[in-house]
């Protein structure tokens, strides 16, 4: 398995202990996480008709405080309200040992990655992730944050992310923070949707320290630890800014090689109803695994080539043109997921 190294110690108790290391990616063998049976947690995803077919008519911006979710939020939010806290209460701060702002911002996150639902409630999936029992509580696992990064994306909480990997990235792949906060306007204004310009410029602030490090100096030594995404490579901060002196960031299509063949797939089955999905579906379509994951055609191409020499009853057809992944007999996403987690990776590329 590709592990992920831990960069810094959580006790359980609302507290960081140790020092970072690096967030460079080391072989280590998989631990046997605590299964539990795969179809009760599929009540907790977005209902596929709600995120496949089209983009939502409204969105969702601010809440988070101004901050990325952190490295060890989402065990400090799961422990905290599993213990049975409230993140309204007056013991909040003291209980999650961090700041009023950033006890919201904990909560926001909660719900953005979908490990929580707007009554409060954890769902059966953050049991499965994030219980010390779970299958990856301190989010070691590469699989993990692929996994939250498409949770972010198709729960919409936070409505920027699902916009700028399905929307702003037909129209660029460059793009500096203004062009960012323009597209949102533009994108607002056109659904009757009236957000101030200092909550998008916000927003997109946070988007991009979730994916990557702080530059230069910084007064808080947290800030370097941020960007809980920032092992996937997805977006890119250019060596040269524009002509305007503006930093200028990427988000490339690539083959994806480090994504498990497995998360894809789970994502896959949850995204798209029925037994045959055309690779164009697949590609392009709304909150699909080609936008979600920036694939590269090749990339995805790849991967099903896996998912058809590795799944039973699975095959790909090419007939005139029309590009189809067929299932015989369709997998569980969340058998796919628990398989990924319960076994080394069954998806190697060579």
């Amino acid at each position: 398995m590709l592990g992920r190294n831990i960069r810094s110690v959580y006790d359980g108790h609302g507290q960081t202990i140790g020092m970072p290391v690096s967030s460079r990616y080391v072989f280590a063998p998989r631990r046997q996480p605590c299964l539990k049976p795969p179809l009760q947690f599929a009540a907790d995803l977005p209902a596929i008709s709600s995120i496949n077919l089209t983009m939502k008519l409204s969105y969702t911006f601010s809440g988070h405080e101004s901050f990325p979710c952190r490295q060890f939020w989402l065990k400090k939010g799961y422990d905290f309200v599993r213990a049975g806290g409230h993140f309204s209460s007056n013991d909040a701060i003291v209980r999650l040992g961090v700041g009023k702002n950033m006890v919201a911002s904990i909560q926001y996150w909660m719900r953005a990655f979908g490990l929580m639902d707007a009554d409060g409630n954890l769902t059966q999936l953050a049991h499965a992730l994030l219980a010390d029992d779970g299958y990856d509580p301190y989010l070691e696992d590469i699989g993990t944050l692929w996994l939250l990064h498409y949770l972010l994306l198709v729960t919409e909480h936070a409505s920027i992310y699902s916009l700028v990997f399905n929307e702003l990235r037909k129209q660029r792949i460059d793009f500096t923070r203004k062009q960012v906060i323009d597209f949102l306007d533009r994108t607002n204004r056109e659904t009757g949707i009236n957000v101030s310009p200092k909550t998008l410029r916000t927003d997109v602030d946070v988007l991009i320290r979730t994916y990557l490090s702080v530059t230069g100096r910084t007064t808080n030594p947290e800030d370097d630890f941020v960007a809980l995404l920032i092992d996937l490579y997805l977006v890119q901060r250019m060596e040269r800014a524009n002509e305007a002196g503006e930093t200028v960031y990427r988000i490339e299509s690539k083959d994806r090689d480090a994504l498990p063949t497995e998360v894809l797939l789970f994502a896959l089955l949850h995204q798209n109803r029925g037994d045959s999905f055309s690779f164009a579906q697949l590609m392009a379509g709304p909150n699909n695994v080609g936008n979600i994951f920036a694939l590269t055609r090749n990339g995805l191409q790849r991967h099903i080539d896996r998912v058809v020499s590795s799944t039973p009853d699975v095959v790909f057809t090419d007939n005139a043109g029309i590009r189809e992944l067929q299932f015989i007999r369709r997998p569980d996403p969340m058998v796919v997921l628990e398989g990924y987690y319960q076994n080394a990776q069954v998806f190697a590329f060579s």
